[in-house]
């Protein structure tokens, strides 16, 4: 049997299936080989950025004038799809962190910020990371605590940044600070390089997402040019709420693809398995578990191509975003345990892809707005 095959919704046109095409032998011949490798070594070769720039895969949806390809929403949401089948979350998350980072530059950045950075981060010369969270909130971004003081022609920062992908390897951070009085509104977006004097890293070790590099950042009396500041002081909210509704959608596609490509894994285990003389897939219990993942696969799917129309079509949906998110990151736990659970100790064993999904289950369930929030932040959009 071919497995479980993406449904490719009727707008996609044949300039969509080719980009997949190339990415997926990008995948093939650059990452999927050395998946495993990478994970247990957490980290992957730097010159993996610059050869995802080279094949134009970091600059899709980034203007053509700093060196990105203006095309639709689907071919953003095609890398998500394809880099995710690997199963391998660290690679990807890292390797695209400038799809967080660096919209902000985009969208509210002058010209000089974007000549001065937008080229390089779309070759990948250089890395963007984005800096939000923080240890005593994350969701909770209006009450954020790091502060940058201005001072004549710069900012003093002061604080802490925590679960920053990234963190310790990216070249520029896109920094959210407080300029203004509590609240959203006195909220900033500060560009802080790395090498800023008082700018200083640890890196943090996880359950999951082995191969992405993440980090606590302090910030100990540092100097940022007024040039970085990123749009008006104190309008930074609108910004990241944006970058929130890009980041819940790539999140979204990402899962539902790893959990088809651990549903293909399974199936093909349970087909090749020999339990009593027959095939383990025989067995209705686990006929019945491997319909269930693709049920909950393809409903999730069909939500994802829904969204993903009305965003094309230029509108917010937010409940429709936060619920979807939260579809996709249930399907995905469901398909990671019960894909473990069939493969029983072949699953539990390192190096398969349901294994490594497995224990990347929660960051997918916490990052990007935790399911709870999700659920909070939708139920406000439909008037509960």
């Amino acid at each position: 049997m071919p497995g479980l095959q993406r449904y490719i919704p009727p707008h996609y046109t044949q300039e969509h299936h080719v980009f997949r095409a190339m990415v997926q032998r990008f995948v093939a011949d650059e990452i999927e080989p050395f998946a495993s490798e990478w994970d247990e070594a957490e980290t992957f070769p730097r010159d993996l950025y610059t050869k995802a720039g080279e094949l134009g895969l970091l600059g899709i949806g980034f203007p053509e004038g700093y060196g990105g390809t203006e095309v639709d929403l689907f071919y953003s949401l095609i890398v998500a799809e394809e880099l995710a089948a690997v199963c391998a979350g660290g690679i990807s998350a890292s390797l695209m962190s400038h799809t967080i980072g660096s919209p902000p530059i985009k969208n509210v950045g002058n010209e000089e910020q974007k000549k001065r950075y937008l080229p390089s981060i779309l070759s990948g010369d250089k890395i963007s990371a984005l800096a939000i969270t923080e240890p005593d909130g994350g969701s909770d971004v209006a009450n954020l605590k790091t502060t940058a003081v201005r001072y004549e022609d710069h900012y003093v920062v002061n604080g802490t940044k925590t679960f920053i992908t990234s963190g310790m390897r990216a070249d520029v951070y896109t920094v959210a600070v407080r300029t203004g009085d509590v609240g959203m509104n006195g909220i900033s977006l500060l560009l802080i390089d790395r090498d800023t004097a008082g700018f200083e890293r640890t890196p943090l070790n996880k359950m999951g997402w082995w191969a992405s590099d993440t980090a606590t950042l302090y910030f100990d009396n540092c100097r940022v040019p007024a040039a970085n500041l990123l749009g008006t002081e104190n309008q930074g909210f609108q910004a990241i709420m944006l970058n929130f509704n890009s980041e819940r959608l790539w999140m979204a596609a990402g899962c539902i693809a790893a959990s088809r490509a651990c549903y293909n894994e399974v199936l093909d285990y349970a087909q090749q398995r020999i339990v009593f003389g027959k095939p383990l897939s025989q067995k209705q219990v686990v006929r019945h578990k491997l319909v269930q993942m693709a049920q909950r696969i393809n409903a999730a799917t069909a939500y994802l191509d829904q969204v993903a129309l009305m965003v094309h079509s230029g509108q917010q949906p937010v409940a429709d975003i936060c619920m979807l998110k939260n579809q996709a990151t249930e399907c995905m736990e469901y398909c990671a345990r019960e894909g473990v659970q069939t493969m029983g100790g072949a699953g539990y064993l390192r190096g398969s892809k349901s294994e490594r999904l497995y224990r990347e289950v929660r960051v997918n369930a916490i990052g990007g707005g935790a399911e709870e929030i999700m659920r909070d932040l939708a139920s406000r959009q439909l008037g509960i």
